[in-house]
């Protein structure tokens, strides 16, 4: 009965999920049509640093759910540009890290029970019991959200706040970076950035695919 009620429960997180992705896509979608000759960017650059704070903010508050960021990251790739939208995106990202880690110390292992799955505990639970900080970074690397790592890794006793911020600060930087590069390749029809970004992003997913079937075996 008790497991009856938990499979319901999580059917109804991953619609929740589901639709909130979709949502959250469509308004991206809405955006680049709305926006195809360049207006709402111009007058979202206009709003200076009130409009770059809003943008951190945003990205920190992404972070914190399942909801993916990358629709998110491409936006600002179209209103900032390359290294700005990269650099507010890994500035939001590093700050959601921070904010889960003292959500998760002050509400306790309650609030992650909600949010992360046995299964994805156990996984990164096993990696920085035996290897420390080294195996919170490969864990940062593994097939599993980067806000699932974050409540994990946080909610662990012997966890340092520096080892958990410069394994999430440093984790984010080539998956960025490749998205940026596939960004650019397409949106200025040159495909060697699109070659490169794809390779930064397949030995980025690689090499998590590659530990994950490590610890398999």
């Amino acid at each position: 009965m008790t497991q009856t009620i938990e499979n319901k429960r999580n059917i109804r997180k991953y619609v929740w999920t589901g639709v909130l992705i979709a949502a959250f896509v469509s308004l991206i979608a809405a955006f680049f049509y709305l926006d195809r000759r360049g207006e709402i960017s111009v007058v979202i650059r206009e709003w200076g640093l009130w409009g770059v704070a809003f943008a951190i903010l945003l990205m920190a508050a992404l972070c914190m759910t399942p909801i993916p960021s990358e629709g998110l990251v491409v936006l600002y790739l179209k209103i900032y540009g390359v290294y700005e939208a990269v650099f507010f995106a890994w500035i939001g990202s590093t700050l959601s890290a921070v904010a889960i880690f003292i959500i998760v110390r002050v509400f306790g292992q309650t609030l992650m029970r909600k949010l992360i799955t046995p299964e994805r505990f156990q996984v990164v639970d096993n990696w920085v019991k035996g290897k420390g900080p080294l195996g919170l970074f490969i864990a940062r690397l593994l097939p599993i959200p980067a806000f699932a790592v974050n409540y994990i890794a946080g909610s662990m006793p012997s966890m340092t706040f520096w080892t958990y911020l410069w394994t999430a600060a440093l984790s984010m930087i080539p998956y960025y970076v490749g998205t940026a590069l596939v960004f650019i390749g397409v949106s200025r029809e040159t495909w060697i950035w699109v070659v490169f970004g794809l390779v930064a992003l397949i030995l980025f997913w690689g090499t998590g695919y590659f530990f994950s079937k490590r610890r398999a075996h």
